[in-house]
């Protein structure tokens, strides 16, 4: 008996719980939606698209609708060079009066989901220069529909189009971009329809807090036009124009600042000695295939454009610098092998000279021997003698002397044609390079941010 009055009691305080519960939530709910809401004033749906036909616009036959137009950014999520596109999210609104949805008998805006929207006429509006778009559809289609007592259509639609930018890269990465967003009429000409941005689109919602990754947006601005096609007609256009500066520092991080390291680090082959062929061979190719994968990894996102881009402008003046600094090294050991070449000429031809010499000196001491041998024999016929040997003396020294004069003179000739083209010390070289390189290159520099960023 205990155990089932312990249960009856259980049961029941579980019962008050629960009826209590219940009264809340149905009370909370009363307080959310209200109870006491009159809805009275709502106009009757079907009633007013009785005799409604969406294929024809309002007004048909008269003068042509004007639709209000108005953009709110939501992001720009990829600006793309290779594909000249970016990505676009944005809140398009439009406005018109339809009178056939006009109702009288109250001032309230009636606003509607996105199941009303099959229902109406809509401006055929499109992107003209867009390469893909959608709608959004999570959780529901993000569309709206807001009717006002007087027939005017607010019509509101999230969009997220991939759109074409034609862009410049003659200045890249010091470049500035104008992309556009063109909304136009496909089917309606301006004699049936005419578009003209809002009065509160003066400024775009949302594109001041934009934080782009590569671009900052300095200027936007609207126009107006109509559009003339021979087959077709005169469309509305009305196009949203933005300025897109790119940010630099990235590239002066990933690109130029490794470009003036590598430059700066062939340098140091000038200061390494002559004899030190390995290390100086090793660092020039280094920095020559360093700076040309640098040039290769730097292009990879880039468009095959014909355009010569200022970024490879600066690249090839690195390159340039680095190879020279290879080839200066070539023409400073070229230089140190020739002098060391020239000097070993200069001494073998001294010790020939000097042996030569030598042979002269021991030839006149053999002959003034015999000359004092035959002396005391020939005593008499002295004086014959001595003219005969005198004369022939002199006739063999006018033949002898003759061809050596003229050697002397050719080698004379010789030595002051290789005083001319004499080499400059491999030293001498490596000493003017240290002070040229880094001169040059400062001033190309100079010229170079002068030319681009001005």
């Amino acid at each position: 008996m205990e155990v089932i009055t312990f249960l009856l009691t259980t049961l029941s305080l579980l019962f008050i719980r629960g009826d209590r519960f219940a009264r809340a939530m149905m009370s909370d709910i009363g307080d959310y939606v209200g109870t006491d809401i009159e809805i009275s004033w709502l106009p009757n749906l079907d009633d007013l698209m009785k005799g409604y036909a969406r294929n024809f616009r309002p007004g048909i036959g008269g003068p042509p609708v004007n639709v209000a137009m108005a953009i709110e950014v939501a992001s720009i999520d990829h600006i793309s060079e290779a594909n000249m596109e970016y990505t676009m999210t944005v809140f398009l609104r439009q406005s018109w009066r339809d009178d056939r949805l006009s109702y009288n008998h109250t001032n309230k805006t009636l606003g509607l989901d996105s199941r009303f929207v099959d229902k109406l006429w809509l401006p055929d509006t499109f992107i003209v220069n867009a390469k893909s778009a959608w709608f959004h559809d999570v959780t529901v289609e993000n569309k709206l529909i807001r009717l006002q007592p007087d027939g005017v259509i607010l019509y509101s639609s999230r969009i997220t189009s991939t759109v074409a930018c034609d862009m410049d890269l003659t200045k890249y990465p010091m470049d500035e971009q104008e992309c556009m967003l063109d909304l136009e009429s496909y089917g309606y000409s301006s004699e049936d329809i005419v578009y003209h941005w809002s009065e509160s689109q003066r400024d775009i919602h949302g594109l001041d807090k934009l934080e782009l990754s590569q671009f900052t947006i300095t200027n936007y601005r609207f126009v107006t036009e109509v559009m003339n096609f021979k087959s077709a007609g005169r469309f509305p256009r009305l196009s949203l124009r933005f300025q897109l500066r790119r940010n630099r520092g990235v590239y002066i991080i990933q690109s130029y600042m490794p470009s003036i390291l590598l430059v700066a680090m062939s340098w140091v082959s000038f200061w390494i000695s002559q004899s030190a062929v390995p290390a100086r061979v090793s660092l020039g190719i280094t920095t020559v295939l360093t700076m040309t994968t640098l040039m290769v990894s730097a292009r990879s996102s880039l468009p095959r454009a014909s355009a010569i881009k200022a970024l490879d402008v600066y690249f090839w003046i690195c390159y340039v610098f680095v190879f020279a600094a290879l080839i200066e090294y070539a023409f400073a050991h070229y230089n140190a092998d020739y002098s060391k070449k020239e000097k070993a000429k200069v001494k073998a031809n001294k010790n020939a000279e000097s042996m030569v010499k030598n042979g002269k000196q021991a030839m006149v001491l053999f002959s003034l021997s015999v000359a004092g041998m035959n002396q005391g024999l020939l005593i008499s016929n002295r004086q014959n003698r001595s003219q005969r040997s005198a004369g022939e003396a002199a006739g063999v020294a006018e033949e002898v002397e003759t061809p050596r004069s003229r050697t002397k003179r050719t080698e004379s000739s010789e030595e002051k044609k290789c005083c001319k083209c004499k080499p400059i010390d491999a030293d001498t070289i490596d000493i003017y390079a240290r002070a040229v390189f880094p001169a040059t290159f400062a001033v190309v520099n100079v010229i170079y941010w002068v030319a681009y960023t001005m």
